[in-house]
C-alpha cells in the first residue's frame, strides 16, 4: 500500500532551505521518499522571474545527497509571487509504498500522489496540440505513478510548463519556424492553455478528436475544472503533479475539489466540505 504525505515548510529566501533540514532532522520529512517540492518564492511571477529558477537549483542540491541511484527524480514547481497574505513556503510531497493494493477493507480510497514530466520542447511546439498531446500522455502517466483507476478520482493536477524566452524566439526564427506568438509575456498564457487542455484530455473532460490549435486559450467552453497551470523560464519540459484517491493508498488523508466562479466564491468551498460530509 502507498502512504503519502503533504508538508509545508517555511522559506526566508529562494535559496533557503533551512526548514527542509530543519523537518528532516526532527524526522517529519524522509528525503528518500520526496517525489515533488512545490513551492511559493517572493518573485513577479513574470517571464523575468529567475527567484523560480534560484529556489529549484538550490533545492536540487539540498536533494541531491539523499538521491539514490535507481530513484525517480524529484518534480519541482516552483511559482512566483507572495503578494497578499501569502509567505514563501515549500510544500514537500513524499510517498512510501507501492501502489500495489492490499486488502481493501472496507473499500475506501486515501491520497495518492504521482508525478511524471514531458519531454523537452521545440519553441514552436508550445502553445499548439503538440504540447496538448505530450501532457496528456505525461498526465496519463502520472494518473498510472499515483495508482489512481478513475479519471474521477484525480482532482488536482499541478503543472509547470515552458514559456517562450528571446533566446528561443530567435533560434526558431534562425529555422523559420513560425511561434504561436511573438510576445514572451502572452507565450505564458499559451502554454498554461495547452498544458490545461492536456489535462482536460487525459482525464476525458475534452475530447481530443477535432480540437484545433486555433482553439487553445480561446474557446472557453473547453477546459479542466482540476488543472492548475503555471508558465516559466526554467524549464524547457513540463512537471505534473497528480494528486487523487487511490483504494492502493492509505492513510488519514483524502482529496476533493470543486471549482470556483472566481477568487471569493466562498459557496465552491462550502459545496466541497458539504460533499465530503456526505
Amino acid at each position: 500500500m502507498m502512504k503519502c504525505s503533504v508538508i509545508k515548510v517555511p522559506a526566508g529566501a529562494p535559496h533557503d532551505t533551512s526548514g527542509l533540514k530543519s523537518s528532516i532532522e526532527a524526522g517529519v520529512i524522509d528525503p528518500a521518499h520526496v517525489v515533488a517540492v512545490l513551492g511559493k518564492t517572493e518573485g513577479n511571477g513574470c517571464v523575468n522571474d529567475f527567484t523560480r529558477g534560484y529556489a529549484v537549483m538550490a533545492l536540487k542540491q539540498f536533494f541531491a545527497p539523499y538521491s539514490a541511484d535507481g530513484q525517480p527524480a524529484v518534480s519541482y514547481i516552483m511559482s512566483g509571487g507572495t503578494e497578499g497574505i501569502l509567505s514563501p513556503h515549500f510544500t514537500v510531497m513524499s510517498r512510501s509504498g507501492s501502489t500495489e493494493a492490499g486488502e481493501a477493507g472496507l473499500g475506501l480510497k486515501s491520497l495518492a500522489i504521482g508525478v511524471s514530466r514531458t519531454r523537452d520542447f521545440l519553441p514552436e511546439e508550445l502553445g499548439r496540440l503538440s504540447q496538448v498531446d505530450a501532457v496528456a500522455e505525461a498526465v496519463s502517466r502520472a494518473v498510472r505513478d499515483a495508482g489512481i483507476a478513475s479519471a474521477e478520482d484525480v482532482h488536482f493536477v499541478q503543472i509547470k510548463c515552458p514559456l517562450l524566452t528571446a533566446e528561443q524566439m530567435h533560434e526558431a526564427h534562425s529555422r523559420k519556424a513560425e511561434l504561436v506568438t511573438e510576445d514572451t509575456y502572452k507565450s505564458m498564457g499559451y502554454s498554461r492553455g495547452a498544458s490545461a487542455l492536456g489535462v482536460a484530455v487525459a482525464l476525458g473532460e475534452v475530447g481530443r478528436e477535432g480540437l484545433r490549435d486555433e482553439e487553445i486559450c480561446v474557446n472557453w467552453e473547453l477546459y479542466s475544472a482540476v488543472a492548475s497551470t503555471s508558465a516559466g523560464s526554467e524549464l524547457s519540459c513540463c512537471e505534473i503533479i497528480v494528486f487523487g484517491n487511490s483504494s492502493a493508498a492509505e492513510g488519514p488523508y483524502h482529496i476533493d475539489h470543486d471549482v470556483m466562479k472566481d477568487s471569493i466564491d466562498g459557496a465552491a468551498l462550502q459545496r466541497m466540505i458539504d460533499a465530503c460530509r456526505r
